[in-house]
């Protein structure tokens, strides 16, 4: 069955980090370009970071500097590491292709809870 399974999410202080994974299965994720999402109660969901099929990585201005996004084509996986974790950036953040016409099915997702 086709999927992606997020994890690495968690509560963590102003300032922290965490490194969140994204394992999806099938034979096509490398031609793939990927990205993580986030959606904070109560607003719609918003494309956090992208990377193409190789290289080439896109960010959203309110996460630039902080968010490095990476993929292993070998282990079918994307990770999204986070730093200098701020309390808006709170949300559920999932991972899935950029281009709709390729999706996965949504997974659960992983929560992020940045607060002191």
């Amino acid at each position: 069955q086709v999927q992606v399974v997020e994890s690495g999410g968690g509560l963590v202080q102003p300032g922290g980090s965490l490194r969140l994974s994204c394992a999806a299965s099938g034979s096509a994720f490398s031609v793939f370009s990927m990205a993580w999402y986030r959606q904070a109660l109560g607003t719609p969901r918003e494309l956090v970071a992208s990377i193409g099929s190789r290289t080439g990585t896109n960010y959203a201005d309110s996460v630039s500097g902080r968010f490095t996004i990476s993929r292993d084509n070998a282990k079918n996986t994307v990770y999204l590491q986070m730093n200098n974790l701020k309390p808006e950036d709170t949300a559920v953040y999932d991972c899935n292709t950029v281009a709709p016409i390729f999706r996965y099915p949504w997974g659960q997702g992983t929560q992020v809870t940045v607060s002191a």
